[in-house]
């Protein structure tokens, strides 16, 4: 089971990398205005995607200027957001986005698209991590095996590189 697991994991990863190039390279460039900008780059994970929030901003490697968003953060026209959900109609998420749209503060996201249409409608950079389903067929004929923090958080990182490649180009 783990080697079947770790196969359709491996091959999870890969999809984002190749199919979300051009994404997540759009992404980088809106976060890393945000810095040029002199403004602050917030982050707010829905679910488990909280989980990229306490990398952004507790890890090992943290960008400079990321800090969690929270309701009452005043935002200005050089901050920009990072919204992560595990779907990309996630009910808060989306609520979130067009508070942000409303106010004119340009937003990505990391998010699954499914069938209904979401945030990807609303945000200026969407990375899809193309999970919908568990990995793995299980027992009663469903699926198991939905890593999507680990899907997001592999995002997350190759977005950050993105973001530290286009402030070193920058500086």
């Amino acid at each position: 089971m783990s080697k079947m697991f770790t196969t359709q994991l491996i091959g999870l990863l890969k999809r984002i990398s190749e199919k979300e190039e051009f994404p997540i390279e759009d992404a980088g460039r809106l976060l890393a205005q945000g810095l040029i900008s002199e403004g602050i780059i917030y982050i707010k994970g829905f679910g488990e995607m909280a989980a990229i929030e306490k990398e952004a901003i507790d890890g090992a490697e943290t960008l400079s200027r990321i800090q969690c968003w929270t309701p009452s953060v005043q935002l200005s026209e050089a901050d920009r957001v990072l919204i992560a959900s595990r779907f990309a109609d996630d009910p808060e998420a989306i609520e979130l986005a067009k508070k942000l749209e409303a106010d004119g503060i340009p937003f990505a996201a990391i998010a699954s698209q499914r069938e209904e249409s979401g945030i990807e409608v609303l945000a200026d950079a969407f990375i899809d991590m193309r999970l919908t389903k568990g990995l793995l067929p299980d027992d009663e004929g469903g699926r198991t095996g939905f890593p999507s923090a680990i899907a997001g958080l592999y995002t997350y990182f190759l977005l950050k590189m993105t973001i530290e490649e286009i402030m070193s180009e920058y500086r």
